[in-house]
């Protein structure tokens, strides 16, 4: 398979490493150490069109491919994966939500705003008792004739506190199982709905993570995506797609930890010599080199395999699997190259090896993510 990237898709991934470097690289150590959410990075994300990158451009998306989508995710995360997983929730599970399964009303009120930044938006899918299992979910959507009313607790929700628009998905006929699970449009102001604390976490301090409480909130049946028992579907759907987004954050990160490890070898002196010169090290930069580029095939095949129409859970399940264990890898290594200077916050390894962490957790474990891939090769 032939991955040479086109030259729109170089301008796009330089434009990427270009603001990366200007505006995300200065203040991530303080953002991190504070859990500050780069509102004015994202602001500008917003703007550059990072935010709306493969919706449609009558919606006031990009209209791209999602290997451009992969190639910015890569750039944005080798620098702040905490920016760079605002980017992926708001493209790959809000935005291509909307675009691919909304109404043209709920496009024109809502996916307008979602793509240029105006307004951010939030998945809701995870609950404190079932995770990221769309069957076993306990908030409730009862239909009330015009209108659903929703109860019950999301956690783990990406920009949760600074988004404006949120896809939750509830139960509303839990005699139906999966089929009776719909997916809703809910807007921050909507009575009843409330946002818990923000979560300390040990990774991607900067991103936004909060609880959500919904107390009877009315949500009008217009806001409701797809036919009715249709959720189970969407939320399957976008969760594969959004595998790919965090494949493509775990390459960042283990790209980003990489080079890092690698420029630092040809400085720091050991033994009379520059530490690259040495095998042990060596060894650990071709180890790191060689896993990177196999991750790095993996997750484009995942996004050609999108952008080609094809089935994509198995080749983006796999992608997010080895992604996330070579970033796990790779900034461990990087820290250990570093030795003690790897393990204190100005050389940025230490934050990358603590936010490599959640990629093997979010989008659905590793184990998750095996369970997809056995269930795929062996039904045939």
């Amino acid at each position: 398979m032939d991955f040479k990237l086109t030259e729109e898709q170089l301008m796009i991934r330089d434009a990427a490493r270009d603001f990366a470097k200007a505006e995300l690289l200065s203040g991530v150590i303080e953002r991190d150490s504070k859990q500050e959410f780069p509102a004015e990075q994202v602001k500008k994300m917003g703007e550059l069109g990072f935010l709306g990158m493969m919706a449609s451009p009558e919606y006031g998306g990009g209209g791209m491919d999602t290997l451009s989508y992969v190639l910015v995710m890569e750039e944005l995360s080798k620098i702040d994966a905490s920016a760079s997983v605002i980017v992926s929730v708001n493209n790959s599970l809000v935005c291509w939500g909307l675009d691919t399964y909304g109404t043209p009303e709920q496009k024109e009120k809502y996916l307008t705003k979602l793509t240029t930044g105006e307004s951010i938006g939030a998945f809701c899918l995870s609950e404190p008792e079932a995770g990221s299992d769309a069957t076993s979910q306990r908030t409730t959507a009862i239909d009330k004739g015009d209108h659903y009313l929703l109860n019950g607790t999301k956690n783990w929700i990406t920009n949760g506190g600074t988004s404006d628009y949120y896809l939750v998905i509830a139960q509303t006929d839990k005699e139906k199982g999966h089929r009776g699970i719909n997916a809703f449009i809910v807007e921050k102001t909507w009575d009843g709905f409330e946002i818990g604390p923000k979560e300390d976490k040990l990774g991607i301090r900067g991103s936004d993570t909060h609880s959500l409480i919904f107390n009877d909130v009315k949500v009008p049946k217009e806001n409701r995506i797809g036919e009715d028992g249709f959720g189970f579907k969407f939320a399957m759907k976008t969760l594969a797609g959004g595998r790919i987004g965090i494949a493509a954050q775990a390459l960042g990160i283990a790209a980003g930890a990489y080079e890092l490890a690698k420029e630092y070898s040809k400085v720091r002196k050991a033994f009379g010599t520059e530490i690259m010169n040495h095998q042990a090290i060596a060894f650990k930069l071709a180890d790191m080199h060689t896993k990177i580029e196999a991750a790095r095939m993996l997750v484009y095949k995942s996004a050609v395999d999108k952008d080609n129409g094809d089935d994509y859970d198995l080749s983006g399940a796999m992608a997010k699997l080895y992604a996330s264990e070579v970033a796990m890898e790779t900034a461990i290594e990087a820290v250990q190259v570093h030795g003690g200077n790897g393990y204190v916050k100005e050389y940025h390894v230490e934050r990358l090896m603590r936010d490599a962490k959640i990629t093997q957790i979010y989008e659905g474990t590793s184990e998750i993510q095996k369970i997809v891939i056995s269930r795929s090769i062996l039904r045939d």
